[in-house]
C-alpha cells in the first residue's frame, strides 16, 4: 500500500480522522518550509498538503494567493519544492506529502518528466487542480505507474454522472471542496457537507476528504465527524502570515495542537 492508503487503514482502525494541513511551499521564505513541515507533523499532521507556488492560482482565495505572491518573490518553482520534499524525507520517511498546484508547470516539463522528478522526491500524491479527468488519463497513468495517487476534487455543483468519472481516475483519496467559491470562503453547512459526502461514499470505497471553509476547531471538529480527512489551509496560512519568524513555529504548532484536539475527539 502507498503512504496515504497506510495512513487512512491506520486511522479507520484507530476510529480516526485524518488532519491535513496545507502550507504554502516558500511562504514565508524558502528557509521555513521544512521546519514548518516538520513542524506540522510533530503537532498533529496525519498527511501534508504543500502548494506549489502559481501566479494565477483560480481555486485559492486572497489568503493562499498572498502566500504564493512571497514565495515567487523568493524564486520558489516546482523544481524547489520537490527539493524541499526530498529534504524533508531525509527526516521523515513516513508522512504522506500531497503536492497541490495547477498544470502549466507540469505541462512546462512534460507529464512524464513531472512523475519522475515527484517520484523522486519521494511524493506521494498530487492534486493538479485544473486537469480536467476527462483530459488526463495519460497524465493519471504516468502518476500511477510511479505509485503517486492522483487526487481529484469534487464540489457541490459536480454533476452525478461527473463523480463517477472522477472517482474512477482517483486514488488516495476524493477531496469534496465544501463550498462554492475559493479557499477561505465563509459560511461552511455542516449538514449539506454531510449529505454530499454520503452520496460519493455511494460510488467509490476511497476514503473522502473534506476542505475549504475549516478555520477553527468546531468547523474542524464537526468536518472530522462525517468525512476521513480534515484539510485545514487558509487559517494555517493566516496564522503564518501574520507571526514573525521568532514565533512562527510556536503559533503554527498552537494552532495545530488546537485542531489536532478536535479532530481527534469528533469520533470518540
Amino acid at each position: 500500500m502507498s503512504r496515504i492508503q497506510t495512513t487512512f487503514a491506520t486511522l479507520k482502525q484507530e476510529g480516526k480522522t485524518a488532519l491535513v494541513p496545507y502550507i504554502t511551499a516558500g511562504d514565508p521564505h524558502p528557509n521555513h518550509t521544512v521546519n514548518l513541515m516538520h513542524t506540522l507533523v510533530k503537532f498533529g499532521a496525519d498527511m501534508i498538503e504543500l502548494g506549489v507556488p502559481f501566479s494565477d492560482p483560480m481555486a485559492d482565495g486572497p489568503v493562499i494567493q498572498r502566500a504564493s505572491e512571497r514565495a515567487l518573490k523568493h524564486k520558489v518553482g516546482l523544481t524547489a519544492v520537490l527539493q524541499m520534499v526530498k529534504d524533508f524525507r531525509a527526516v521523515d520517511q513516513k508522512t504522506p506529502i500531497i503536492l497541490m498546484g495547477y498544470a502549466n508547470p507540469i505541462e512546462a516539463i512534460g507529464a512524464k518528466a513531472f512523475a519522475d522528478r515527484a517520484k523522486a522526491a519521494d511524493v506521494d500524491g498530487v492534486i493538479t487542480v485544473d486537469y480536467p479527468p476527462e483530459e488526463c488519463a495519460d497524465y493519471v497513468q504516468e502518476l500511477r505507474s510511479r505509485d503517486i495517487d492522483p487526487i481529484f476534487l469534487l464540489s457541490p455543483t459536480t454533476e452525478p454522472s461527473r463523480v463517477d468519472l472522477i472517482v474512477k481516475q482517483a486514488s488516495g483519496f476524493v477531496y469534496y471542496v465544501s463550498l462554492k467559491g475559493v479557499t477561505g470562503a465563509a459560511n461552511l453547512d455542516i449538514n449539506e457537507v454531510s449529505g454530499r459526502v454520503a452520496d460519493i461514499r455511494k460510488k467509490t470505497n476511497l476514503p473522502v476528504g473534506v476542505g475549504f471553509g475549516i478555520r477553527d476547531a468546531v468547523t474542524a471538529k464537526a468536518t472530522a465527524a462525517i468525512a476521513d480527512a480534515v484539510v485545514v489551509g487558509s487559517r494555517i496560512v493566516t496564522t503564518i502570515e501574520s507571526s514573525t519568524d521568532e514565533n512562527l513555529l510556536s503559533n503554527v504548532a498552537a494552532l495545530m495542537t488546537e485542531l489536532k484536539t478536535a479532530v481527534d475527539a469528533a469520533k470518540q
